[in-house]
């Protein structure tokens, strides 16, 4: 027997959806649709708290006020059980990330050139598709910044993509952590769908069950309160002279989210946009 779900209906312009979608995915929200001017969105009622809807609010009115639209209407409703990773499925198509990278889902093979990298996803309604600004900009850091031989660490890994991606692209390991159970699941299936499970470890749970340190590569694409709670953490398991990859940022996070690095001993060496989103590389000294 499936999930019951909760149901967040999100009325506003729908020049704004592409963001509060990202946003939402971000929260922990899945199998998305637009029924005219408002935005549908779900999540398992097993990881819904109330007491987090004043603060999607208020998250959700940023991204208005950054557009210059008026703010957005916000109601709940709990649904019983529907076969909602059908419908997410039937979203899903191939999608070229980058010049090399092409996210394909097994329902739609996808057959690449020979210097592509083809990234075989079934999301199963987890964050990390490849359709979102955060994830593209992430895998585009992650091409470029990649040294051939590194450990990477993925923080809140949903389908496993990026850690999938950073061992396709060269890197000796990867460790991908969640404390979703469903992305935990998902992501150990994408890694043997890849033929890379021998070389990426999922771990279900938080940052804590990383015991490894040393990493040379980091990326968290994760919402940025998290991402600050989260970052002592990170930090004290980069490696000297280690990358750090952080997205699920919007363009105005850019000069806090840059102290807090400076103040945390990282200096930011590049920022990437993508309409109202941002990925930022910090470099550790």
């Amino acid at each position: 027997m499936g999930r019951s779900h909760i149901e967040l209906a999100v009325s506003a312009e729908p020049s704004a959806f592409d963001a509060i979608t990202g946003l939402l995915s971000i929260e922990g929200f899945q199998g998305f649709w637009e029924d005219g001017g408002t935005l549908r969105a779900y999540i398992g009622d097993d990881g819904w708290d109330a007491g987090r809807l004043e603060t999607i609010r208020g998250n959700l009115r940023r991204i208005t006020d950054s557009l210059s639209l008026p703010p957005p209407g916000v109601t709940t409703t709990g649904i019983a059980y529907q076969n909602w990773n059908r419908a997410w499925e039937e979203t899903i198509r191939p999608i070229r990330v980058t010049d090399r990278i092409v996210v394909a889902p097994t329902w739609h093979p996808f057959t690449g050139r020979a210097d592509e990298i083809v990234l075989t996803i079934d999301p199963k309604m987890s964050f990390g598709t490849g359709y979102h600004e955060s994830t593209r900009l992430m895998l585009g850091l992650i091409e470029t910044r990649l040294t051939p031989g590194v450990r990477f660490l993925d923080a809140g890994t949903g389908t496993g993509i990026l850690a999938i991606a950073a061992v396709r692209l060269g890197a000796a390991s990867a460790v991908g952590f969640d404390t979703d159970e469903w992305s935990f699941e998902n992501a150990v299936e994408n890694a043997r769908l890849n033929g890379v499970a021998d070389r990426v470890a999922i771990r279900l749970g938080d940052i804590a069950i990383v015991t490894e340190t040393a990493f040379g590569l980091i990326a968290a694409n994760i919402q940025k309160n998290v991402i600050v709670e989260m970052l002592p953490g990170l930090v004290s398991r980069l490696s000297p002279g280690g990358t750090l990859l952080l997205s699920g940022l919007l363009a105005g996070d850019a000069g806090p989210m840059g102290r807090t690095l400076g103040e945390a001993g990282l200096t930011v060496a590049e920022e990437r946009r993508d309409g109202e989103w941002i990925a930022l590389a910090a470099a550790r000294s």
